[in-house]
């Protein structure tokens, strides 16, 4: 079983780079901003598990760089998952806010929240 996990996610993987989603379109100055209002985040995930990428293409959608911890690699970013979450799921987006931290689980969640906390019609694009 874990071969045939293995072979499938390598295929996801492997879809995965083929069909990219493209970048939507920001000026230096849109990007700048939303990288630093995207500070506060960072998505614990696994490599090849298909909700994690789900997320990841989102996060491509809305050219955002989140620090990604992989779970599964990692023995310090499992237990801070564990943790601070309270269970080992993927994916997982930590919302830092001051000295709290939430934890937000499920993909179509976690894309929803990112979609409402940096919408394209705020961002200034470039034509």
């Amino acid at each position: 079983m874990a071969l045939i996990r293995w072979i499938l996610g390598r295929i996801i993987l492997l879809l995965n780079a083929i069909f990219r989603p493209s970048k939507r379109p920001l000026s230096p100055e849109a990007k700048a901003a939303q990288q630093a209002a995207a500070g506060n985040l960072a998505l614990y995930q696994f490599a090849a598990c298909p909700f994690c990428v789900k997320v990841r293409r989102e996060l491509r959608r809305l050219d955002l760089e989140l620090p990604l911890r992989d779970a599964k690699g990692s023995e310090l970013y499992r237990s801070e998952l564990e943790h601070g979450g309270g269970r080992i799921k993927v994916p997982c987006l930590r919302i830092d806010e001051g000295e709290n931290s939430t934890w937000l689980y499920e993909s179509n969640d976690i894309i929803d929240y990112l979609r409402e906390r940096f919408p394209a019609e705020a961002q200034e694009s470039v034509a």
